[in-house]
């Protein structure tokens, strides 16, 4: 039985994803590249033993388009003879990076891997891929009457299902930002970050130390549109730019082996990938595919929510880890505990990764052994991820 390993994670601040953003003008796969040399650097891997780089990205556009993860490759130095692949699955790209990787690990076809991921928001928009396209056709259309919805409005209509106030998201918003300000005065971030070239930051940008509730407040919908409000009529319109995750620039990686070739390599991993899970759910809904496939990851695994030792569910939304938490009745000091990407900034496809890299250091401080990471993604799906301290 073959074990598959995460030797260790590494992640590139996150910058803000706007103008003046301290990565606004850095090209993202500089920003990868950046990653992958300092992943193999810091672990004295000869980047030749690296079988492929599993990437993810979601918007695979303009400066992100032809394969980026191929192109970071090529960047950072590797040797021509190291492949690489591009994978979309939205929000999840990297934490699917992750689970490919894992699985071809078990299966047995390579014994070391690089799963990472990248994000440009400030010089490939979301949405830049799509234009003026339909990229439903006409079999969606027809499927759910009056067309998909953006995730802006998911997010009301899941405000509104669970009966989340505006205060409620609120509170959990002001929360994450003053976690992810402890976490980074505590120093928990600081052994994960790489130094980016040719820019000075060294910590989250995205992080805002001195939120408060009564700021948040103060911020108008994001997402109120009349033509929405008359298709769903629960909606009151509560989701804002402050209780939402912000535009982020930022690129993760992660070295997976098998646990066999660790050994051989001298390496002591930092924690197995245990189990993994991806679950469909109501794309109307959107973000709520997080419960299947938190269900599914446990049942498969053989473990209850009471045998998990700490949480990450992704806050593309305060609504997500809200509704979520409440399904699921987790202590609120298991979830989401060094701030999550309200705070710490969402760079979409590298937020799996990223959000591994959080999970594995809160293993390591609490001396726990097992942590669970969800991420929702557009279209209704959500991967799921047990990870095991080692």
């Amino acid at each position: 039985m073959r074990d598959a390993v995460i030797v260790d994670v590494v992640r590139t601040p996150s910058g803000k994803g706007k103008p003046g953003g301290a990565l606004t003008q850095l090209h993202p796969v500089d920003l990868l590249a950046a990653t992958l040399r300092e992943l193999l650097a810091r672990n004295e891997i000869d980047p030749a033993l690296v079988e492929d780089v599993i990437g993810g990205c979601v918007t695979q556009a303009g400066v992100q388009a032809a394969n980026i993860t191929r192109s970071a490759v090529l960047a950072a130095g590797f040797p021509v003879s190291v492949p690489a692949t591009t994978v979309d699955r939205q929000c999840g790209s990297s934490q699917q990076a992750l689970h490919f990787a894992a699985h071809t690990v078990l299966a047995g076809a390579a014994d070391v891997l690089i799963a990472c991921g990248v994000e440009s928001m400030s010089l490939a928009p979301l949405w830049s891929n799509v234009g003026d396209a339909d990229p439903s056709g006409t079999g969606v259309a027809d499927r759910f009457p009056g067309g998909l919805i953006q995730q802006g409005t998911a997010a009301e209509l899941v405000a509104a299902r669970w009966k989340l106030s505006r205060e409620e998201l609120d509170q959990y918003a002001c929360a994450s930002h003053q976690r992810a300000a402890a976490a980074t005065a505590d120093g928990v971030f600081a052994a994960d970050l790489v130094a980016v070239p040719d820019c000075p930051l060294t910590q989250d940008e995205t992080i805002r130390p001195g939120t408060t509730v009564e700021q948040l407040s103060r911020l108008k919908p994001s997402f109120a549109d009349e033509r929405m409000a008359q298709r769903f009529p629960e909606i009151d319109w509560r989701v804002t730019a402050g209780n939402s995750s912000p535009l982020t620039d930022g690129a993760s990686a992660a070295l997976v082996m098998s646990a066999d070739a660790a050994a051989r390599l001298g390496l002591r991993p930092r924690a197995r990938v245990h189990t993994t899970a991806v679950a469909g759910d109501d794309p109307m809904l959107m973000l709520m595919g997080v419960l299947p496939a938190t269900q599914k990851v446990l049942g498969r695994a053989g473990l209850n929510v009471r045998d998990i030792d700490a949480f990450e569910v992704n806050e593309a939304f305060a609504c997500v880890p809200l509704a979520w938490r409440r399904e699921f009745e987790v202590p609120e000091d298991k979830l989401n505990r060094h701030g999550g990407a309200i705070a710490l900034g969402h760079p979409l496809g590298a937020s799996g990764v990223r959000i591994a890299s959080t999970l594995i250091e809160t293993l390591e401080r609490l001396d726990a052994r097992f942590g669970l990471q969800t991420m929702c993604e557009a279209g209704g799906m959500a991967n799921a991820t047990i990870i095991e301290r080692l």
